[in-house]
């Protein structure tokens, strides 16, 4: 072959352009549109209720919680009154036994050469006879509930009854000046015992730290004292005092 003659090549195809099928467009009818409305309308009343329902259920609990602890409050307060009750019946219970067993009351008497001191006293009490002034002297007894204990200025008792070998004026004397003493706690008051003028004194008892009440009274050329150690026996010890007999 002549290297002058051209070479003839073959003809190139045409490039053919391969477009993808599209879908054709669907054309959505107006009754589809409806439905779909309806069903979001749907969903979104549905969550509504559903939110309507947390909530009530919410409400409901928290009200049943609510009554619960109202309840819980309300027995709890009902069973203390109830408790309160009873304990208060109990004790008013006790207090009118303790009243019934003091009766019949006893008759105290106390030497004769001493004017014969006299008064009523439960039957409940116990009584001591620390000096029977047998020898002269002074008299001293003490009462109290139950077993007297030691006679000392510390131990309380319900009634402490003496006759002093000394003079009303030069007793009372002696207590008044407790009485005037400064921040003293102890008062003074005239009332009468069996007919006679009586020195009543109230609160600290001249050294002691119990407080109580003192009557002071002449009997003879002597000098009566009774006297309780403690307000809780104050009852007793009027209704003690209302039975006092001696002779003048």
């Amino acid at each position: 072959m002549d290297n002058n003659t051209q070479q003839t090549l073959p003809p190139t195809p045409p490039t053919q352009i391969f477009m993808e099928p599209t879908e054709p467009k669907t054309k959505v009818s107006p009754g589809a549109k409806k439905k779909d409305k309806k069903n979001i309308v749907k969903i979104v009343v549905i969550v509504i209720l559903s939110l309507l329902v947390v909530t009530f259920a919410s409400l409901m609990v928290y009200e049943i919680v609510q009554y619960n602890n109202l309840k819980d409050n309300f027995d709890t307060k009902a069973a203390e009154e109830v408790a309160k009750a009873e304990a208060a019946q109990a004790e008013r219970l006790e207090k009118e036994f303790a009243e019934r067993e003091k009766n019949p009351y006893k008759t105290f008497a106390g030497p004769v050469d001493y004017g014969e001191l006299s008064f009523k006293y439960p039957k409940t009490w116990s009584v001591y006879i620390a000096k029977d002034a047998t020898n002269g002297g002074d008299f001293e007894a003490y009462f109290t509930p139950g077993e007297v204990e030691p006679v000392s200025d510390k131990n309380i008792n319900a009634l402490r009854a003496i006759i002093r070998d000394k003079s009303y004026e030069a007793v009372v004397q002696e207590y008044n000046k407790q009485v005037s003493k400064k921040n003293s706690n102890l008062t003074v008051e005239t009332i009468t015992v069996n007919g006679v003028t009586a020195s009543h004194y109230i609160g600290t008892i001249p050294n002691t730290e119990l407080s109580g009440h003192i009557v002071i009274f002449k009997i003879r050329d002597k000098t009566a004292i009774l006297q309780t150690d403690s307000n809780l026996f104050l009852n007793d010890f009027n209704t003690l005092l209302l039975s006092v007999g001696f002779n003048a």
